[in-house]
């Protein structure tokens, strides 16, 4: 399959496949010209306010069918995705959008259970340059909710449900995700279209897609991470199959959407995994879902050996795991279906990818058979580089277009990877990425903060908890449980700190760096 615009995985799939289900959310049930045609509305409204090719269009929105039709009409429209953690705050919604360049944003207003619209609309009063803001409702008839805006649904009125996508080089910038650094604020990776492309293809040799006999996906990875946006959405619609969404992970409701659609493929970091078989009760029919479960992969995070072997005992599939970033597409290396499983390695580099074992502080391979090195990658998965940010993407890809990873790993003689350590200071809390630099920034404002220093702790169900270690300003009194709120109110939800421990010092080098190793 050979194509230029990411979107036309959507286009070609309702050409082929005018009677499938695309996508299953509760009641609703879009098949692939439904969700095509509603993507090219998308696509004619972009043009219509002056969005033109290359122009960076934001989109803030939950696991609904809106993201994914927002997302292909943007990409019809030539215009590059830049989708939104769900749970960022104002001023970090703000700062996404203004790094971006974002010319227009949507929004999900939010419900009782997923309230993220005032979030996003004091990001885009607080941002430079976005112009247009749609406000994405529940109910696509009701009136906007906030003064001054317009809905979807009312934008969406009028607009034609046939366009012409617009051509693009397969360079050019199709996605921009943000990641956060060990240093500074978070910086967009720019994938091209066909870094995606490759990527969501790559399933073909990975998990046996095959459009002839398409898979149903559980959809609970968020569809603003790469993972789930390239391995499910992406992947799914690459091969005419059909993606069940589910707004939250829960695992009783997970449990009941495989038993109720069949589904065939699941995704999922490991603490979804852990989910899964502690709801496991007399009253859920395991033997129905194994006996339709056909591939299982897990990623994000190292998955415990003992969930590795419950889940492989209960559900008769062995999880397949694997190994990305966001720079990569995400997906890097993967274990290969029907395969023997080697418990707790990332796989071999997927097609069309080369790694290797590289010095920390170099670029120099390291070719000790059982040394440890910072795993590096190459190939069609590589993004463009950070948006903007020259110096960075210099330092992270070489002449030769190796990417270090900033993780350490080892590999076995059959070629096998496995995760070490870190060699940034990344906290992976239940999936999401945390960086203690950027939380220790935040931290530094509180007024009665003088220094902080954050790690990740172990935590039973997230993997890693967040940890801050706290000295006050001489004078000034503040309770940890005073600077968990306020953090609360700060930051995202997965990046706050549970766990603040004010201390009179902390462990430092003869230069003044914080020795962390020595906290816990």
């Amino acid at each position: 399959m050979r194509m230029t615009n990411l979107a036309e995985f959507l286009e070609n799939s309702a050409q082929q496949f005018p009677d499938r289900t695309a996508i299953v959310f509760g009641d609703t049930r879009l098949s692939y010209p439904q969700v095509n045609g509603a993507a090219n509305q998308v696509a004619n409204l972009l043009v219509s306010r002056g969005i033109k090719p290359g122009d960076k269009v934001a989109l803030s929105c939950p696991n609904l069918p809106y993201f994914t039709i927002v997302y292909y009409g943007i990409l019809k429209a030539g215009a590059t995705v830049v989708p939104l953690n769900v749970l960022l705050k104002g001023r970090e919604v703000a700062y996404h959008l203004g790094d971006s360049d974002a010319k227009a944003y949507f929004a999900f207003q939010g419900t009782p259970d997923l309230p993220i619209g005032a979030e996003a609309h004091d990001g885009f009063q607080a941002a430079d340059g976005c112009e247009h803001f749609f406000v994405i409702t529940a109910d696509p008839t009701a009136p906007s909710p906030i003064e001054g805006t317009e809905t979807f649904g009312q934008a969406l009125a009028g607009q034609a449900p046939t366009f012409d996508t617009v051509a693009v080089d397969d360079d050019d910038t199709a996605v921009i995700l943000y990641t956060s650094g060990t240093t500074g604020q978070p910086k967009g990776a720019e994938l091209r279209h066909r870094n995606m492309r490759d990527n969501a293809l790559a399933g073909t040799d990975l998990f046996g897609a095959d459009a002839a006999n398409p898979d149903t996906y559980l959809c609970v990875l968020p569809l603003f991470h790469s993972f789930g946006q390239t391995v499910i959405q992406n992947g799914g619609f690459a091969f005419g199959g059909t993606v069940v969404m589910l707004p939250r992970f829960e695992a009783a409701p997970a449990l009941g959407l495989m038993l109720k659609e069949k589904v065939t493929f699941f995704a999922g970091v490991p603490t979804m995994y852990w989910g899964l078989l502690g709801a496991l009760d007399d009253s859920v029919d395991v033997k129905t879902i194994a006996d339709n479960l056909r591939v299982a992969v897990a990623g994000g995070a190292a998955l415990p050996v003992e969930v590795h072997h419950q889940f492989e005992e209960r559900f008769g599939v062995t999880i397949l795991e694997g190994y990305g970033l966001s720079e990569t597409s995400p997906v890097a290396s993967f274990s290969r279906l029907g395969e023997p499983v080697r418990v707790g390695s990332i796989g071999t580099p997927i097609p069309g990818v080369e790694m290797k074992l590289i010095d920390p502080d170099g670029w120099d391979e390291v070719t000790d058979p059982d040394g440890i090195g910072e795993i590096a990658i190459k190939g069609h998965n590589i993004m463009k580089g950070y948006y903007k940010r020259p110096d960075a993407t210099a330092e992270a890809i070489n002449d030769e277009g190796w990417f270090r990873s900033g993780d350490l790993g080892k590999k076995d003689a059959d070629g096998w990877y496995y995760i070490v350590d870190r060699s940034k200071d990344m906290i992976i809390r239940g999936g999401y990425n945390v960086y203690p630099r950027e939380i220790e920034e935040v931290l530094l404002t509180h007024p009665a903060v003088s220094l902080a220093a954050v790690i990740g702790v172990p935590h039973e169900s997230h993997g890693e908890e967040i940890k801050a270690f706290v000295i006050l300003k001489p004078g000034v009194e503040a309770t940890a449980d005073e600077i968990v709120a306020w953090g609360k109110e700060q930051m995202a939800a997965y990046k706050y700190p549970r766990v603040v421990e004010i201390v009179e010092g902390l462990p430092m080098t003869a230069t003044g760096k914080i020795l962390k190793r020595e906290l816990s």
